[in-house]
């Protein structure tokens, strides 16, 4: 079985149509379908079916592509492991989250570049989606992301994650209301007449309210978005809202945060690859930094 034929298949799984596969690929959608027919007659079994007038993977066709991943993610290994210039250097291309490049990154990278000057880290802010998207072309050698203890992220079997902390956020108000308990459903209550902010480029913030929301009983009315902190305790100090923040973050004065219990609200952050691809000395010896 040709990696190209495998290639063409597992992405087939994660974006479910040939246009995107071809897209991705930088190809044509009859090359991919050739190469998933060949596929098929090498290993003497249906791989696809047709739906509609787009097609879905059989059951053989999943369980190939979960094979798929390991097989390609052992080849990319092997590659990486034969390079020839073993020793750490070269740029690793690192895409994530403010926080996380920040509070965790930063002192690394200063580390490094007296440690082990032919190591050069290249940063770019993003989102979890946007940093995993870049990762899945290419775009990225890794990824900083985040989730939520209430809001998990799907796992994608072409990656390979580890976590690095978790910290509990609050909800930020203007002032507490009156008899408000400890409890996340009975403060989100109190607050359910209120106008609330959400994360312009990440949902997952916004479920966690809708969540906690709904348990309280009413429909949260999300009246602004910004992934800013700083511009979420902006609009919380101009009474245009209220939303989450981290509980141990240095607030401005007027803010309050309100810690949350039962359910509590954790956010999760990740360092993520591409399988295979941590064995590489530069990514490795990051990581081994970023866990460390």
């Amino acid at each position: 079985m040709e990696t190209r034929r495998l290639q063409a298949l597992l992405e087939l799984s994660r974006l479910g149509s040939m246009r995107s596969v071809a897209e991705h690929l930088e190809t044509t959608t009859s090359t991919v379908s050739q190469q998933i027919a060949k596929l098929a007659q090498e290993t003497g079994t249906q791989l696809i079916e047709p739906v509609g007038r787009r097609v879905r993977l059989t059951a053989a066709g999943r369980r190939l592509a979960g094979h798929a991943a390991t097989i390609l993610s052992a080849v990319e290994a092997a590659r990486v492991d034969l390079d020839p210039d073993s020793d750490p250097a070269g740029t690793v291309r690192v895409s994530g989250f403010a926080t996380a490049i920040r509070r965790t990154l930063l002192p690394i990278v200063n580390e490094l570049a007296v440690s082990h000057p032919s190591v050069t880290v290249v940063l770019q802010e993003h989102e979890p989606a946007e940093a995993l998207a870049l990762l899945a072309i290419d775009g990225a050698d890794l990824a900083l992301t985040y989730d939520y203890n209430l809001a998990p992220a799907s796992s994608d079997p072409t990656l390979d994650s580890v976590p690095l902390w978790s910290t509990p956020w609050s909800l930020g108000v203007p002032r507490p209301a009156p008899g408000a308990r400890s409890d996340a459903v009975a403060i989100f209550h109190a607050y359910r007449d209120h106008d609330w902010i959400g994360n312009s480029r990440n949902p997952a913030d916004e479920d966690v309210v809708r969540l906690i929301a709904s348990m309280a009983g009413f429909q949260p009315r999300v009246a602004h978005r910004c992934d800013s902190l700083d511009l979420v305790e902006d609009l919380i100090l101009a009474g245009m809202g209220i939303g989450l923040l981290p509980a141990d973050r240095p607030r401005k004065r007027g803010v309050a945060l309100l810690p949350l219990a039962q359910p509590d609200v954790q956010l999760r952050a990740y360092a993520s690859t591409r399988r295979g691809r941590a064995v590489w000395p530069p990514l490795a010896l990051l990581l081994r930094r970023l866990i460390g």
